[in-house]
């Protein structure tokens, strides 16, 4: 259900990237992404590529107003990723659940309690 704004790759600067400011084959990584999950605005680019180790030691965290939501959500975040916690219902939130995605990156999908 994300919607992408902008999508510009490094290959595509108005104003060309010097040559040792990025890593060679990078020019198809992204430099700018824009895009929104329902009211949501998240803004992304490739890494440098001189670093390695992925993702670690942090968790985005996506609220869906309901559990309906949360499930489709949650299905197409963990498609060809790994379920750390199937979705269900705990103390503070009645469909909670955690993967990892197929890019690494950790995902908290949660629906707020009832006010």
């Amino acid at each position: 259900g994300a919607e992408i704004d902008l999508l510009m790759h490094y290959k595509d600067s108005p104003q060309p990237v010097p040559p040792d400011r990025i890593a060679p084959g990078f020019a198809d990584k992204v430099m700018h992404a824009s895009f929104r999950v329902g009211a949501t605005h998240l803004m992304a680019s490739d890494g440098d590529g001189s670093e390695t180790g992925g993702f670690k030691n942090f968790m985005l965290s996506l609220v869906m107003p309901d559990e309906a939501a949360a499930n489709r959500a949650y299905a197409a975040l963990s498609a060809g990723g790994k379920v750390i916690m199937p979705l269900g219902k705990t103390f503070w939130s009645p469909c909670f659940g955690m993967l990892t995605d197929r890019f690494g990156l950790g995902w908290m999908v949660t629906v707020p309690p009832a006010q």
